[in-house]
């Protein structure tokens, strides 16, 4: 039987809704700019206040053991679970839907696990922390935010820097062993960037699904859409759409396959997924263009 789906034409959108469609009843949210159809990695948010020049090479501290680090990483959590969490939920009417999914592979989670999303809201790092049931992540972030305005607040939220230079990369690389041999949990986003109230799902980055195969992770995959403002929340008009998070599945890595061959299969299917759970039934970007 095939799935009904909403006949509404989004190329108005711009063309990087071109051949977008999805189930009768998914909300599409008008975007706030046009996006591009010929690069999905744009940076379309530029950083804000950037006012410092910080060298993210071999001698950048990617994961700080201060006790001032520790301090300051506790008080933002703290505020984030009791003031931030609450405020997502009252201004943006967040949503979580199969979050119980979380509780029930636990075991499967004992050595860390991963979660990927896709990148679309200022706060969806906070939706995804809160569908982990408030478990702290540590997440790779495009370094050069860290210069900006938005830079304290990334360090000690958990967010590690991601160096564009060999140095920088084998620091990178050691902090994340060290992580995963303390068996943390980690969150990638792989389109890399925000788009923000883009519906459709942009292609991978394959890095991420490199990491999980390299540490023997469960990815669990989640995606956000939107729904309207409805009611009382019409008064914050002026926050977008109101979001759902959706949890999907863990998908785990077959290490007796071919890396590379495994790497693409789990991002493929994590790229299906979210596409399923988001009800997308055309997507204007394949998984991957790397």
């Amino acid at each position: 039987m095939l799935e009904e789906h909403s006949s509404k034409d989004y190329s108005s959108f711009g063309p990087a809704y071109r051949y977008f469609k999805v189930r009768e009843g998914v909300y599409v949210p008008e975007p706030p700019v046009e996006f591009p159809r010929d690069n999905p990695f744009t940076r379309m948010t530029p950083i804000r206040g950037k006012s410092k020049d910080i060298k993210f090479d071999g001698t950048y501290t990617y994961l700080d053991k201060s006790l001032k680090f520790k301090i300051w990483h506790l008080l933002i959590y703290l505020t984030t679970w009791f003031v931030t969490f609450p405020l997502n939920r009252i201004r943006f009417g967040l949503r979580i839907e199969g979050r119980e999914k979380i509780r029930r592979y636990r075991k499967l989670f004992a050595n860390g696990m991963m979660t990927v999303c896709n990148h679309v809201h200022r706060w969806d790092m906070l939706c995804v922390l809160q569908a982990m049931r408030y478990r702290k992540a540590w997440i790779p972030m495009y370094a050069q935010a860290f210069n900006g305005k938005d830079g304290f607040l990334m360090k000690h939220i958990g967010g590690i820097a991601i160096p564009d230079n060999y140095s920088g990369l084998r620091k990178f690389d050691q902090a994340l062993d060290e992580l995963h041999a303390k068996k943390k949990w980690i969150h990638i986003f792989p389109e890399s960037c925000s788009w923000y109230n883009y519906a459709p799902l942009r292609p991978f980055k394959t890095g991420a699904f490199n990491m999980a195969y390299k540490y023997a992770l469960p990815i669990i995959p989640m995606v956000i859409t939107f729904r309207p403002r409805t009611g009382w929340r019409k008064l914050f008009s002026d926050s977008g759409p109101l979001l759902t998070i959706h949890v999907g599945d863990p998908i785990v890595p077959d290490l007796s396959e071919n890396r590379k061959e495994e790497t693409a299969r789990l991002r493929d299917l994590a790229h299906k997924t979210m596409l399923d759970m988001a009800g997308i039934v055309s997507n204007p970007w394949p998984s991957s263009i790397d």
